[in-house]
């Protein structure tokens, strides 16, 4: 079975490609390189014994995506693709909305004119909006609060659209929670092109010295600590629920899962936890709240677990240790 991974040398994408060829599936991937590197594809290589065939692709190009297609046989697609950065995406909606809907329609284009119809999708939490509790199940009420997590509720809304028209589709949405951690091999993570957007990553430079100090965004949330709570989840937990997901794919529909751990943890606590398990002190400033942020957000992931025979393994000291252990080693 050969199955595409847009955005395959990306964190995530990276990390589930790896989880793809250790179960036998044969990969192509597409990226763009705009927020990873080439050099994963060796990395992949060197823990996995295959280097993955690779196309430098980019969404919003319909002739190069479908070339993809004409020279592959392709069986399903796992969707990475997109720009992510929430406080981003506020400053920038046009070009949020233009690269991530309109890269996601060319892709299903290509798809539905070659006979794919296996697609899972990823998508977010941010599909929840500002929920009015916690945890979140996926029949929670769907809203938004910034332009990125527009973008994955509108992609969820057209996928259920096109399964509609084309009932042979097999659809399945992945709402993450947060994502950190490593590969065990410290040889993948999370390695964004410039200042992180997201907590970790962040917080692994600081301990590295390359920024000088963590922003803490907003410390008077209504939380335990008044940081901000999120549902941190291993990446290699993630990527496995992609290849849960694959194996269910037997029928035709739209299936949604939510992927997280069920805990809530705030900034703080993603801090401490870090600095205790790596005895390393992270300074840090609190600054004024983050555009479209909101208070708390942790999952039911209890639906994954039933129906996909899924769920998170990775402790929190897992996620901040092998974190730190691919910071280190990093060029």
């Amino acid at each position: 079975m050969s199955i595409l991974v847009t955005g395959g040398t990306g964190y995530i994408g990276s990390h589930t490609s790896v989880e793809l060829i250790k179960q036998g599936y044969d990969i192509v991937i597409a990226d763009d390189l705009s927020n990873s590197e080439y050099g994963v594809l060796d990395k992949i290589k060197k823990i996995t014994g295959i280097k993955p065939v690779f196309y430098k692709a980019v969404m919003l190009d319909r002739n190069g995506l479908e070339s993809i297609f004409l020279e592959q046989k392709i069986d399903a697609v796992i969707h990475f693709a997109g720009k992510k950065a929430v406080g981003e995406s506020v400053e920038k909606p046009l070009m949020y909305y233009h690269n991530n809907i309109t890269g996601t329609i060319n892709l299903l284009e290509c798809m539905l004119e070659y006979g794919c119809s296996k697609f899972v999708f990823s998508s977010s939490a941010t599909v929840y909006g500002m929920p009015k509790t916690v945890p979140i199940k996926e029949g929670f009420p769907l809203s938004t609060t910034n332009p990125y997590g527009t973008t994955k509720l509108f992609i969820e809304r057209i996928l259920n659209d096109l399964y509609v028209a084309n009932k042979n589709l097999s659809i399945t949405l992945l709402r993450y929670f947060n994502p950190i951690g490593a590969h065990e091999s410290g040889l993948l993570g999370d390695n964004p092109k410039g200042i992180p957007n997201n907590l970790m990553p962040y917080i692994t430079r600081v301990a590295k010295g390359v920024l000088p100090e963590l922003k803490v965004f907003g410390n008077d949330y209504p939380t335990h600590d008044g940081t901000g709570v999120r549902d941190y989840i291993h990446v290699v937990d993630l990527a496995l629920g992609h290849i849960k997901a694959l194996k269910k794919m037997d029928s035709v529909g739209v299936k949604v899962y939510n992927l997280g751990t069920g805990n809530g943890y705030s900034v703080l606590d993603i801090v401490n936890a870090f600095e205790k398990v790596n005895g390393i002190e992270i300074p840090y400033i609190i600054t004024a709240r983050r555009a479209g942020d909101i208070a708390e957000c942790y999952a039911d992931a209890s639906k994954a677990k039933v129906e996909l025979g899924w769920a998170a393994k990775y402790t929190l000291e897992d996620m901040c240790r092998s974190a730190w252990n691919f910071e280190k080693n990093a060029e």
